[in-house]
């Protein structure tokens, strides 16, 4: 062989071996939107089966992103899965089982059993995903619901620079100006800091904080820094009150036979929809959608008790809502966009836990593992398309707690079948 023919064959065997692995575009730093929308079922959204709420614009997101079929919320309610989120560990490890204000309750109750004790507030011994970005010299920035601790355990103190509307409350008393007072949580004031000062009369709650985060996203698109963005909306959580005229158009759309019948909840997911688009615009506008994750999710299962008198939400097929460790409770919507990563399109029935995204950025990020004790697994092989199993054979579930659509439970799912063990009567179910 020739010298010349040599160089050609290594040429042509270096070209072959770069076109067969896949490539990831690691155009670093990447920047990073979570966005945690509050009680949201696991088909209340268009693109995972919904008939009667529109949502083009997650609709395209989801165009755009793997789509996680058998995504769980570590926890049937709001805290305990919010801190999983931020440590990568069970709410059982967290000692973390209930939201704050039940946590710090000392109401006595007739109740057969005495709820499991649980922490109010995400312990500083945690190292958030905050803390972890925000040493790796990401610009850390918080947008609404918060609910993982009192003043002294806000964001500010787990590594977000900013902070806006994050607070120990885990709801508005309203959606709409001044967002703030005492209608609908007894004698509680609530408010949400941050969002007052630039707002007027007409404002909607999730419009203002959408304003907020465009706003950050903006100063942050210099590039100096990247950024990780943690946008939790407080809806879909009650008070369920939708914009007056999106309430008009969706009570003419809905049908008699259909499971969703709440035109003031339906106008709720149409907001967010149009928020999560005007997110998306911006990040496009900006020139920053192919270097930025995008990952939406649920914090549990739908809301399907009554408020004023109306049934909230149906998760359809799933059985029981949130506050159970039926499906319903515990199952949501997920989607990841990775540039790079994720294939647009594609669809992941492999189940998988809201304290997966933890080492799941490290991963993917390229960040140093720590030595403390994560539950999550990483993400990434289901991502790049390596594979579409993970190496886990279960996942657990504990609620030691009364809910209007449970009494104490702890689950767990391995394959195509779960067991709940129920406390009060000490009862099996598979």
């Amino acid at each position: 062989m020739s010298r010349f023919a040599g160089r050609v064959f290594w040429f042509v065997l270096l070209l072959l071996s770069v076109l067969s692995v896949p490539q990831l575009v690691t155009a670093a730093p990447l920047n990073v939107v979570y966005i945690i929308v509050d009680d949201l079922g696991a088909h209340d959204l268009a693109c995972f089966g919904n008939t009667l709420h529109q949502t083009p614009h997650i609709d395209r997101l989801a165009g755009q992103s793997m789509k996680f079929t058998q995504a769980y919320a570590a926890s049937p309610v709001c805290s305990p899965t919010r801190a999983s989120l931020m440590t990568g560990k069970n709410p059982a490890r967290l000692k973390m089982t209930v939201w704050h204000e039940q946590a710090k309750s000392t109401r006595k109750t007739k109740r057969p059993l005495i709820e499991g004790k649980s922490l109010p507030n995400l312990t500083h011994d945690e190292t958030t995903i905050a803390e972890r970005l925000h040493q790796a010299g990401y610009r850390t920035l918080h947008v609404g619901k918060w609910h993982l601790g009192e003043a002294g355990f806000y964001p500010e103190s787990h590594g977000f620079e900013v902070n806006i509307g994050g607070t120990l409350w885990g709801a508005p008393q309203t959606f709409f100006y001044p967002f703030s007072g005492t209608k609908h949580y007894g004698n509680e004031f609530r408010y949400v800091p941050g969002v007052l000062e630039r707002s007027d009369q007409d404002d909607y709650l999730t419009d203002r904080l959408t304003d907020e985060a465009i706003r950050l996203l903006k100063s942050s698109a210099d590039g100096t820094r990247p950024f990780y963005l943690n946008m939790a909306f407080h809806t879909v959580h009650t008070p369920i009150e939708g914009k007056p005229d999106v309430v008009k158009a969706y009570e003419k759309k809905i049908q008699p036979d259909s499971p969703w019948q709440n035109a003031e909840y339906a106008a709720m997911v149409a907001s967010l929809d149009e928020n999560v688009g005007r997110i998306l615009k911006t990040l496009e506008e900006l020139k920053l959608a192919d270097n930025t994750a995008v990952i939406l999710m649920s914090d549990n299962g739908g809301f399907i008790n009554k408020y004023e008198g109306k049934t909230v939400t149906n998760n359809h097929p799933l059985r029981s809502g949130k506050g159970s460790l039926y499906e319903g409770g515990i199952r949501i919507p997920l989607l990841v966009r990775w540039p790079g990563v994720t294939k647009a399109g594609s669809v992941s029935a492999e189940p998988v836990v809201t304290s997966d995204l933890y080492p799941t950025l490290i991963d993917l990020l390229e960040l140093k593992a720590d030595q403390e004790q994560r539950d999550g697994v990483s993400l990434k092989p289901l991502l790049t398309g390596s594979t579409q199993k993970l190496k886990r054979d279960r996942l657990h579930f504990h609620y030691p707690h009364y809910y209007p659509t449970t009494t104490p439970a702890s689950a767990m799912r391995a394959g195509n079948w779960k067991l709940i063990h129920y406390y009060e009567d000490d009862r099996n179910e598979l």
